[in-house]
């Protein structure tokens, strides 16, 4: 099913109409890297999207991890093609092309097949990790194989006693000399939930794993201070088995082409890793690879939610059920004559482009961030491009099953499966709470820079959009947003430090419907602006202004109820008896 991609038009426009990304990188060559991602997906990552889900990862008698060979096959062309170099400049073996070309490109894959999309993903942030913070050694070893896409990646974090909280890990590390990678630890703990842990598609995998360093007493540091950041290869220089093993597998509800590994690091004389960096940076290092992962896996579930509004919108067009209402005779009439159907398909587009435009605007701020400015508003709008397409790209991928009806709850559309593996996003990478309390308590009262940013980018949408009639109304509605967010910061700044994030989720809610907004007033001001038309631009035009138009209309009117939450401190559920509960 190809047409169930994302359309070309739409990707051109995100790109070139709204974000002007012809001012980072030559046409041509972008043109030629989307042709390619585009039948690359299409011949090698969609057909094996439901074979992988039945043919999970196994575990063999040797603790070796087995994939379905059809994710082996898309992966090996998916290297072989170039694409684990995109974003990665000339003198490491890359292409040189913008984050922002990297994400639009890596929208086909997710969006045809976002469990074997993972591999890459994590390979490209671990290593752009370490060529951010690795020395040249470490660089030329670890990094450059997999910018060529012959070694993976991941990234060890949690543990099975520490998840999302850090402060608690015990995986411990013990200096063991040095040698030409740099200071060398033998590495002692378990990790658990690591995506693409072990495989048999890459000839080595890269580790990048948390670990505290014992003080001279023996004892760990308590808190985060002392987390620190090493390289821990499934296979050493001399290329014998480092002591990392699979303890097991965990059998996940979606994302079952993506192995899903508990590794154990030293089970006998300890895992040989290197310091990346200094001592105690570990946390701050590895929040760079967090950041990137945040941002994919806000675009994950776009790309998701973007398939399953095109399988929706083809089906709707194509179910002949019922007839218009006031008639009783006559032929059955495509659902999506339907009034009901048309707003479950309105609201869908709404969630999925709304997501996808919020994406591909954070990846063009990681581009900018050298300028201090658009640095400060990509830390403030991670949280929210995290979490806003996972809980709303999985709303539309739950619309997705209901237009279906019966058919959308089987196996036999791929509706069902889109919503399985969405349902993930919201809470890896750090749950929807756990980003609500970074927005209020990191981004907004201990800094707060990138929200003067924020305000004076929406004020020039405002005002070019309050020039135009069809979109004055809303630019009125995004200014009355805005006051009750700042009513919301208000309050905030006025509570006591240990009331801040009782109603941090409500918050982020609403903030997060702001941005997407105002995201979709900007590409509307853009659409309007479309020239020269033809039939298929003249189409997303139309389109870009009804749904904006809806999105105000119905969607940000809830912005008030999340925000009245939060204005009134209001404590039923901080306050409620756990004993209840």
């Amino acid at each position: 099913m190809p047409y169930s991609l994302p359309p070309r038009r739409e990707i051109d426009f995100l790109l070139f109409d709204w974000l002007g990304a012809d001012t980072l990188v030559d046409r041509g060559l972008a043109d030629s890297l989307l042709n390619l991602s585009e039948r690359l997906a299409a011949e090698s990552f969609l057909p094996h999207y439901q074979q992988a889900d039945v043919e999970e990862p196994t575990l063999d008698a040797e603790g070796q991890v087995r994939l379905c060979p059809a994710v082996r096959d898309a992966l090996h062309r998916y290297a072989e093609l170039g694409l684990f170099s995109v974003g990665f400049p000339d003198a490491l073996g890359g292409s040189g092309f913008p984050f922002l070309l990297g994400a639009a490109s890596f929208t086909y894959f997710a969006a045809a097949n976002i469990a074997t999309s993972a591999y890459p993903m994590l390979t490209v942030a671990n290593a752009r990790l370490i060529v951010a913070y690795g020395t040249p050694k470490q660089i030329e070893h670890f990094a450059c194989p997999q910018i060529a896409g012959r070694w993976f990646g991941t990234m060890c974090l949690s543990e099975p006693q520490a998840g999302s909280n850090l402060a608690d890990i015990r995986t411990r590390a013990i200096a063991d000399g040095s040698d030409e990678l740099g200071e060398r630890f033998r590495i002692t703990g378990n990790k658990m939930w690591i995506s693409g842990g072990d495989q048999d598609a890459s000839e080595n995998i890269v580790h990048l794993v948390l670990a505290k360093i014992p003080g001279e007493d023996g004892r760990l540091k308590e808190g985060t201070a002392g987390i620190s950041l090493f390289i821990v290869p499934k296979l050493l220089p001399d290329s014998t088995r480092n002591d990392v093993r699979v303890a097991g597998l965990n059998h996940k509800m979606g994302y079952r082409g993506t192995a899903n590994c508990l590794l154990n690091f030293g089970e006998a004389d300890g895992a040989v890793g290197w310091l990346v960096g200094k001592p105690g940076e570990g946390l701050r290092q590895m929040f760079a690879m967090m950041n990137e992962a945040r941002i994919n896996v806000g675009l994950g579930a776009a790309a998701l939610a973007g398939r399953s509004y095109r399988l929706s919108s083809r089906y709707a067009h194509e179910r002949l059920q019922g007839r218009l209402a006031g008639r009783r005779h006559g032929p059955s009439v495509p659902i999506v004559e339907h009034a009901d159907v048309r707003r479950m398909l309105l609201t869908q587009r709404a969630y999925a482009e709304g997501a996808l435009a919020l994406s591909f605007y954070c990846a063009k701020l990681y581009d900018e961030s050298a300028d201090p400015a658009r640095e400060n508003l990509l830390a403030l709008i991670i949280p929210v491009a995290k979490t806003w397409p996972s809980e709303y790209g999985l709303a539309a991928n739950d619309i997705a099953i209901q237009i279906h009806g019966g058919y959308g709850y089987t196996r036999d559309f791929h509706v069902e499966q889109l919503w399985r593996d969405n349902r993930l996003n919201p809470i890896h990478e750090g749950t929807t709470g756990i980003q609500a309390t970074d927005l209020i308590d990191r981004k907004i009262l201990r800094d707060g820079r990138g929200l003067a940013v924020l305000m004076a980018d929406m004020a020039s949408t405002i005002d070019q959009a309050s020039r135009q009639p069809a979109l004055a109304g809303c630019a009125s509605k995004l200014e009355d947003a805005w006051q009750r967010i700042a009513g919301c910061i208000a309050a905030l700044r006025d509570a006591a430090p240990e009331r801040t994030c009782d109603n941090a989720v409500p918050f982020l809610s609403a903030f997060g419907h702001m941005i997407v907004g105002w995201l979709w007033l900007d590409q509307a001001v853009a659409a309007a602006a479309l020239e020269p038309l033809g039939a298929d631009r003249e189409a997303l035009r139309d389109g870009k202004l009804l749904v904006c138009r809806y999105f105000f209309d119905t969607e940000l009117p809830k912005i008030a109820a999340w925000a009245d939450l939060v204005t009134a401190r209001n404590d039923v559920a901080a306050t409620a008896p756990v004993h209840l509960l």
